[in-house]
């Protein structure tokens, strides 16, 4: 029987992807890593700009507290980790004031005692609209505005019980806020130069439309560069985002699966993959500095709850004339699938309306740089959160299929994990190491082999 050229196939080359990529190769294990884009990195998306000192993240873009995961390899490639400053201000009847750090305390405090009140799972909207009332109007606000923000969600759908969980466990004054020195994409590129020569082989630009498995057999169909390919290995690790692999059959940008995943609808069904909208902005001078009386100079984040792009952040500790704007849930539903230039001109509005007219924002407007995460094709969405009664979804989609196939990405992180890179790092190494224990000594390599990984 002709043996594949490849024992396994890694369907995407974002982070999961990469990492499940690196841990095959520390076994020996030959595999075929496929990316439909023509950079690696997925939702890691550092453009380069040669006037500037650092890169711009389009997408991720922090590193939350000190997981284990990003800051071993953090340390194996070298990189270090810049502690970002986190001082904030927020526009509150046409005046910034600095952000008053105990509402998270407060929200915290509410969920702990209301927690009981949870045994049957509800949205985020409807638990503070029954149990609310004990918050104060900013703790509220607050609350609302980071399941957007942060959460990426729309509070009528999220889990309240999954925000609970989440909420009650993070401690948002230890563990520290950082960015990798380099940006994301440092990282990625470190991970790609890791497996460059060994027996993984990395190949861009191939679209995946069709996936034919049974035991111990896949075979892959689509197009690489224009022309049809085909690939086949005895199992594969797929680490398709969330929002590709909840399109429906026959809906352009669909990965057919044959047979289907009848085993993962309960778990994609649970889930729902965030919209966000991030926006780059270039100026003249970092002009935010200079404003009344510099009380700006060391500001990290400006915030405003009405405005389409609620959320502005710095590239501190890095002084230049750069704000980047973001939308998330429902705000960035809103401002998505719309020219460019009408999203450009929504952040430049939006930041007028915190900084005022004062600040001549239109005379300081350089550029912009701009993405839509849920437009995107190879993303449909920026990253996951849970649905009402979605609980065990993670847990279901992480689940191999037939000893055959593999499931890694944010999505199929613990919960808690999900929604950062790190969690897409960890969900790469549990998927190949799965494999590898499924597969014994049938690769070439062992198992042995893969000691001495990041953690």
């Amino acid at each position: 029987m002709h043996r594949p050229p490849f024992d396994v196939l890694i369907i995407g080359a974002g982070a999961a992807g990469l990492a499940a990529a690196a841990e095959l190769a520390r076994a020996g294990t030959s595999a075929l890593l496929l990316e439909a884009r023509d950079r690696i990195g997925g939702r890691v998306w550092s453009r380069h700009e040669p006037d500037l000192p650092v890169p711009i993240e389009l997408g991720a873009e922090f590193i939350h507290g000190r997981p284990a995961v990003t800051f071993s390899l953090l340390e194996s490639a070298g990189i270090r980790a810049v502690d970002a400053p986190f001082a904030r201000f927020t526009a509150h009847h046409g005046h910034l004031q600095p952000e008053r750090n105990d509402f998270f305390g407060e929200v915290q405090c509410f969920l702990r005692a209301h927690a009981d009140a949870l045994q049957r799972d509800v949205s985020f909207e409807s638990f503070l609209a029954r149990c609310g009332g004990g918050l104060s109007k900013g703790a509220r606000a607050f609350a609302r505005m980071r399941v957007q923000g942060y959460d990426a969600a729309d509070p009528a759908r999220i889990s309240a019980r999954a925000v609970t969980t989440d909420w009650i466990r993070t401690d948002v004054n230890q563990g520290g806020h950082f960015r990798p020195q380099g940006g994301y994409g440092a990282l990625m590129d470190f991970l790609a130069r890791g497996i460059a020569d060994s027996s993984v082989r990395l190949r861009m630009k191939t679209i995946v439309r069709a996936v034919r498995w049974k035991r111990g057999s896949v075979a892959i169909e689509g197009a690489s560069a224009g022309r049809p390919f085909r690939a086949t290995a005895s199992r594969a690790i797929v680490t398709l985002p969330l929002g590709v692999l909840q399109i429906s059959p026959g809906v352009p940008g669909a990965v057919r699966f044959t047979p289907p995943l009848t085993e993962k609808h309960a778990a994609l069904g649970g889930l729902a993959s965030g919209p966000v909208v991030k926006v780059a902005l270039r100026f003249r001078t970092a002009f935010w500095e200079d404003l009344d009386d510099s009380r700006y100079r060391d500001a990290a984040f400006f915030r405003s709850p009405r405005a389409a792009f609620p959320t502005f952040w710095t590239a501190l500790p890095m002084r230049m004339p750069l704000l980047i704007a973001w939308a998330g849930g429902p705000k960035a539903a809103r401002v998505s699938a719309v020219e460019t230039s009408d999203i450009v001109r929504s952040a430049v509005k939006s930041l007028t309306s915190i900084l005022g007219k004062r600040a001549n924002i239109d005379k300081q407007f350089v550029s912009a740089y701009c993405h839509d995460w849920r437009s995107d094709p190879f993303a449909r969405g920026a990253y996951s959160y849970t649905l009402v009664g979605g609980e065990k979804a993670r847990e279901m989609l992480a689940m191999p299929l037939r000893e055959t196939l593999f499931f890694a990405g944010e999505a199929s992180a613990d919960q808690g994990e999900h929604a950062t890179v790190a969690g897409a790092l960890q969900s790469g190494i549990r998927a190949a190491r799965q494999l590898l224990a499924v597969a014994g000594g049938q690769y070439v390599g062992s198992i042995e082999r893969r000691r001495g990984g990041w953690q």
